[in-house]
């Protein structure tokens, strides 16, 4: 199997794609990036200079993916999604000249394991959005979200949990600090972390 790109997709040649992958309409895919195995890059998305994309990863519909992002394996970025690279943007420097790459130190998204941003999402680098976490559609992430916490709002916050299939979990009743996805039934254990930003940490219950 080999990768396919549209002919209106611009793929540098120094970019590496996976087996499987597809770049369509419009689409950029910047210098020496990488995109693993079975990847979709959607209709004008952009993939910036050496992001690093893991397998089976979708880019939805104009999906803005900034260098240094690193997306893991499993990720999915909805359409019109912004990953951004600047904390501190401005077109000119202090004098008035028009700043270049050199000028200013690119910061990155880390997006982990099957973790999903909603549509028109934007994360703000530099942040980490955790394994398995999902963004709602239009929420911006300022702060880094646990493993899968689900997040929504300006700025977004956290409003529960969301288990491998993307369903929102319940907490058992007769079992405190233990969570079920009413789809697949798996269980998910809730314990302290000891901090005041992050104060829980869930994960999965091996069965």
């Amino acid at each position: 199997m080999t990768h396919r790109i549209l002919p209106t997709a611009q793929v540098d040649s120094s970019a590496q794609l996976g087996d499987g992958t597809t770049v369509w309409d419009l689409a950029q895919v910047r210098e020496n990036a990488r995109l693993g195995a079975g990847c979709i890059v959607g209709r004008g998305a952009y993939v910036g200079s050496g992001v690093q994309i893991g397998d089976n990863v979708k880019l939805q519909n104009h999906a803005l993916v900034y260098e240094p992002a690193v997306l893991e394996d499993g990720v999915f970025v909805g359409p019109a999604v912004v990953l951004t690279n600047d904390r501190e943007p401005r077109s000119v420097d202090p004098d008035g000249k028009l700043k270049r790459g050199g000028d200013w130190e690119a910061v990155g998204v880390h997006v982990a394991e099957g973790a999903s941003l909603g549509a028109r999402s934007v994360c703000v680098a530099p942040v980490r959005i955790g394994r398995w976490a999902m963004v709602a559609a239009g929420a911006v992430v300022t702060r880094d979200v646990p493993d899968y916490a689900l997040v929504v709002g300006v700025p977004a916050r956290q409003i529960g949990w969301v288990g491998r299939s993307g369903a929102r979990l319940t907490q058992l009743p007769d079992k405190p600090g233990t969570w079920e996805c009413p789809r697949t039934g798996a269980h998910y254990i809730e314990t302290p972390t000891g901090n005041d930003s992050d104060p829980t940490l869930l994960t999965e219950k091996e069965s």
